[in-house]
């Protein structure tokens, strides 16, 4: 662990510890001979007490430096200090989309389309340099104020892997977003990065990971076994489209996904156009659990015993006579001939009473309309008419039907299908349209409250008038908004809402009479410095304010000095030619 103050390789010194983590510990430091802020990623634990790691880790991230791109956090230097082994990156002063997720929920499709693009346009660039991230994870990708996506980690996830992660107690962080092939203990490939990112994405959508468990195996288990649950069930408002973009992206069988993330990035960039409104759930070509016998993190220990018992099995040989040969040779010729006949049989079979009545076969009923039903009439309509309605009822927003009552059905209305065939039920959540009004001269809290409570995220800005005095005492009061009246917005829209923005002067403390005791609450309130010198002047009450340092309409700012001159009464009228001690002027010859 680093203090302030000190300085790693006799060049970086450390400003703090902005991070901790089982493999790395993250310190802020400047770069003495650059002259500029770095993040230094020092390795920690028995990860840098292994010899064979750190040389991977060396080349892996001195391999990664070459990479340039604006949404990879670039790596200036790799080195050794005393046997703490570092690199040195860019710093990016922002948060983690971890940290996002946390803090908003989830996030709308349109955001988290506009991160996976960023995302796969610098893996892409990593990818064409034949280099894999290995652990793409919401940890490893910051978010900067302006929206600009940074993955970070290259060259620590590169000299990782499957096996390696059993090493840190980062697993429980990784091992949500492993690709199956890599849980089974085979190799990463450009698919494994596509597996990680659908994980994000779903992730993005629905504040939650698809698969959850106690233990890191558990979890790895889930993502070998398990199918991919569907974003639409936890976020109804996720197009058909951008799902099938999750469920393509995260297929168990690395055929079924995206060839590479640059399809992956020309589907994103489509998934919210108009003519994918209604896409069909995706069918994969290949089977999905065609996987190799799974291996889930299997420990050193556990291989050299399957080892050790494959040595001790020893081959059976038996011996035959030439007549139990020749015996085996004219059964193995009726076995063919056999098999060859049933063949035949079972062709002719499918061929008459299952393909050819299925090809000439026309549709057998229509699907009846019931828009406009409840989900229960519904049901039994669709049911009495042949159909099998499924037990999933969908969510859809819709002006044109009535809440709660069904809106339409897949397959639709009056549409030909075979009877026994499957179909699904939506139910109308309404409308999520939000008609705008206008705002103006409204207390901005009371709309901002009823805005949000609609889901329409809010932001409050002040902006310039000409006339302060028109809206003094109205601080509160909306002068314009970003969208205007008429406008229909759907939950996670913003609008803009303006206040004046009103900047408090000093007053005339002199010529409206101020006392010593108003001024000092005044000064309170605003968090000024207040001095007071007293002048003796016999010509005026006591406790008059003749003199002000900040004149009057003069900006308020907190922590600055005022000072003030106030009089008072001479013990006896002897002084009067004293009246201002020190060579003090009166208020009239001072310059404010």
């Amino acid at each position: 662990m680093f203090s302030k103050g000190e300085k790693i390789n006799d060049r970086y010194e450390i400003i703090r510890l902005i991070g901790e983590g089982g493999m790395a510990n993250v310190y802020l430091a400047y770069d003495t001979i650059l002259e500029r802020d770095v993040a230094i990623k020092v390795l920690r634990g028995d990860l840098a007490d292994d010899e064979k790691f750190v040389r991977r880790f060396q080349r892996e991230a001195i391999s990664a430096s070459s990479l340039s791109h604006p949404n990879i956090v670039e790596m200036y230097d790799v080195g050794e200090d005393n046997g703490n082994f570092y690199i040195v990156m860019e710093y990016i002063d922002g948060k983690t989309l971890k940290q996002l997720i946390k803090r908003r929920g989830h996030l709308t499709a349109t955001e988290a389309i506009d991160i996976m693009c960023q995302l796969t346009d610098g893996l892409a660039h990593a990818h064409d340099s034949y280099i894999i991230h290995r652990d793409i994870k919401p940890q490893n990708i910051m978010i900067l104020e302006d929206g600009m996506v940074k993955i970070t980690d290259f060259g620590v996830a590169m000299a990782l892997n499957a096996s390696d992660l059993t090493q840190t107690n980062s697993v429980m962080g990784s091992v949500h977003y492993l690709p199956p092939e890599q849980a089974a203990g085979k190799g990463s490939t450009i698919k494994s990065d596509i597996y990680s990112l659908g994980i994000v994405l779903y992730e993005m959508l629905a504040g939650t990971m698809p698969f959850r468990g106690e233990t890191a195996v558990e979890i790895a288990l889930k993502h070998i076994k398990e199918p991919m649950p569907s974003i639409r069930k936890v976020n109804p408002k996720v197009p058909q489209s951008l799902e099938n973009i999750i469920l393509i992206a995260t297929a168990k069988n690395p055929k079924n996904r995206y060839s590479s993330v640059r399809e992956l990035y020309d589907d994103l960039k489509t998934a919210l156009n108009k003519e994918r409104e209604n896409e069909k759930r995706v069918v994969f070509k290949y089977p999905e659990d065609d996987l190799d016998e799974t291996k889930v993190l299997t420990t050193l220990k556990d291989e050299l015993k399957d080892k050790e018992d494959d040595k001790n099995i020893k081959p059976v040989v038996k011996s035959i006579s030439d007549e139990e040969y020749i015996k085996d040779k004219k059964m193995n010729k009726v076995t063919k001939i056999l098999i060859i006949v049933c063949s035949i049989l079972i062709v002719t079979f499918l061929m008459v009473f299952v393909i050819v009545p299925t090809l000439i076969r026309t549709p057998d009923i229509s699907v009846p309309d019931v828009t406009g039903l409840s989900v229960k009439e519904a049901a039994s309509i669709l049911e009495k008419a042949g159909l099998i309605v499924s037990s999933d009822v969908l969510d859809d927003y819709t002006d044109e039907v009535e809440k709660g009552k069904v809106s339409k059905t897949e397959p639709v209305a009056r549409k030909k299908i075979k009877k026994g065939a499957t179909i699904v039920i939506y139910k109308s959540l309404g409308s999520d349209k939000i008609t705008i009004e206008d705002y103006t001269n409204k207390n901005y809290l009371k709309v901002q409250a009823s805005l949000e409570v609609s889901g329409i995220l809010v932001t409050i800005e002040e902006q310039d008038v000409s006339d302060k005095a028109k809206y003094k005492g109205k601080e509160d009061l909306i002068i314009a908004q970003s969208v205007s009246k008429g406008t229909n917005l759907v939950k996670g829209d913003s609008i803009i809402l303006y206040i004046p923005k009103m900047t408090k002067e000093y007053p005339d403390f002199v010529s409206e009479a101020w006392t010593l005791n108003e001024i000092d609450d005044f000064c309170k309130e605003y968090g000024i410095d207040l001095t007071v010198e007293e002048v003796v002047d016999d010509t005026k009450p006591e406790g008059t304010i003749i003199y002000q340092s900040r004149p009057k309409g003069s900006v308020i700012a907190e922590k600055v000095s005022l000072k003030i001159k106030v009089t008072k009464k001479t013990s006896s009228s002897n002084n009067e030619d004293n009246n201002l001690d020190d060579g003090m002027v009166p208020y009239e010859d001072e310059e404010n």
